[in-house]
Parts: C-alpha cells; sequence; structure tokens
C-alpha cells in the first residue's frame, strides 16, 4: 500500500506528464508519420514513429525523476532495477486510431507498486484532457482547465446499461453466437482506453474488450477502481493478468456480464 504523502507525489507527477505530453505532441509529433506493421505478412499491428517517439519522452521524464524505477514500455521492452517500483507506459494506445486520424487515442501510463497498478494515466491530447487517480478512491478527468472527480453510473442495470464492446478479432463468429444478449446491446462505439475512460466518468455502464495486454490495461485499473467500478478478466480473474477485460458499475451488473459470458470466457 502506498501513503497518502506517496500518492499526492506520485500523481502530482503524472498530472504534471499529461500537460508536458499534449505540449511535446503538439510540438514535435502533429505532422506526418511513417508506419510500419508489427505483424508483416500474419495480420496488421501498426507501430509509428511517434509511437517511439513519444515512450522514448516519457522515459526520459520519469527517469529524470525516478532513476532507479523499473521501466515496462511497449516499444522499448523492460528497463529492470531492484525498485518495488515500476511503469507501464503504452506511448499510443488506439494507434489504428492514430494512423487514420481518428481523436480517441491516448498516452497511457501506470505506476505499480510490487507488481500492482496503483496509480493510472490516460492522457488524450487531441481531446486536450486526461483522466488519473490521486487515491484508492479518488479519480479526476482534467480538461480545459477545469478538474472534476468522476464516478461510475452505480445506478446502471442490465436492462437500462450502456454498452461499449470489441472483439478486436480474438472471438470467432461461432463464440459471438454463443453471446447473442452482448452482440445486441453493442450499441456504444467502442474506442480504447477512451471506453473506459467514459466508463470511469459514468456515460458508459458496462466495457469488454478483448486482447487488452498489461500496457492496455494497466494504466486504466486504478482510474476504474477510484471511479467505484468493477474490474475483471471475462472468467473473474485479476485484471492485472490483461487479456478479455470485462468492467461494468456495480455487482449484480458485473455478475450478470461474466454469467452470459462464460460460453466464451475460458
Amino acid at each position: 500500500m502506498l501513503k497518502s504523502s506517496d500518492y499526492k507525489a506520485y500523481s502530482k507527477f503524472i498530472e504534471s506528464l499529461a500537460k508536458k505530453l499534449t505540449k511535446f505532441y503538439y510540438s514535435k509529433l502533429n505532422k506526418s508519420f511513417k508506419v510500419s506493421n508489427k505483424l508483416k505478412g500474419k495480420g496488421y499491428d501498426p507501430v509509428t514513429t511517434a509511437d517511439k517517439a513519444f515512450e522514448k519522452f516519457i522515459r526520459k521524464e520519469i527517469n529524470k525523476k525516478f532513476p532507479n524505477h523499473q521501466v515496462i514500455g511497449e516499444e522499448f521492452g523492460h528497463k529492470k532495477s531492484k525498485s518495488e517500483y515500476s511503469w507501464v507506459i503504452d506511448p499510443i494506445d488506439g494507434t489504428r486510431s492514430f494512423v487514420i486520424g481518428n481523436p480517441t487515442w491516448s498516452n497511457l501510463i501506470s505506476l505499480n507498486y510490487k507488481g500492482s497498478p496503483v496509480l493510472g494515466l490516460a492522457n488524450f491530447p487531441i481531446l486536450k484532457k486526461y483522466y488519473f487517480n490521486t487515491s484508492l478512491n479518488s479519480a479526476y478527468v482534467s480538461g480545459n482547465g477545469k478538474k472534476r472527480k468522476i464516478k461510475v453510473n452505480h445506478r446502471a442495470t442490465f436492462s437500462n446499461m450502456k454498452l461499449s464492446a470489441a472483439f478486436h478479432g480474438s472471438l470467432t463468429l461461432n463464440q459471438q453466437k454463443k453471446i447473442p444478449q452482448i452482440l445486441k446491446r453493442m450499441q456504444f462505439p467502442c474506442a480504447d482506453a477512451l471506453s473506459y475512460s467514459h466508463f470511469a466518468e459514468g456515460k458508459l455502464d458496462t466495457v469488454l474488450q478483448c486482447s487488452n495486454k498489461i500496457w492496455d490495461i494497466h494504466p486504466l485499473i486504478p482510474i476504474i477502481k477510484a471511479a467505484g467500478g468493477i474490474v475483471t478478466t471475462w472468467n473473474n480473474k485479476n485484471p492485472e493478468r490483461a487479456g478479455n477485460i470485462v468492467c461494468s458499475a456495480n455487482k449484480s451488473l458485473h455478475n450478470k456480464i461474466l454469467k452470459i459470458l462464460k460460453p466464451v470466457s475460458k
């Protein structure tokens, strides 16, 4: 567990980092970029020169302030040390959105203590806002110079929930046929980390996504939990394992969704 003074110091750092990242984007990266495919011939997983530039920038900022901390990033791997603190970075979450000019991509960063995420940041440079938590039970959105505390919509029920879902090519057609109640209710756009952020803000009540890596979800777990949300894997395991993730606004809704997902949640 982090002391409240630690939460304060680290959340101050991630807030200033969010502002620096947006400034960095507009001064350096808001121009044409090169795209390459990490899965040449086996599918499509794009990476851009901007992904790499963002990660280098984030690593440099962390290194300046916390030189002995470990860093795990999507593009440049694991910088190991004996520290109990590690930073997990997705320099651009939603690279496909970035590639086509959709504004929903973000910079995701979590601070992990003894392997578990305690603080998270989801920064959206184009939307000029960022989501973060400052403790176990306080989460905020900051934009237009205003900071607002956020909470999930605890009153959501299965019959009136707003559901956002994306399978990212991970569920076969036959598997999808086993969860018709989900397919029928997938009526709200799913946009990577923005969907989880909107959930923490109470705008969505349930979010389902497949194939999350640790850097896709670790930064969002502390924000979701601090906003009062429940987050697990589809088979009700610790979300820190990543993979197929579901978050819901309250326990009864979560249990209902887990039950519906059972046929596809090996």
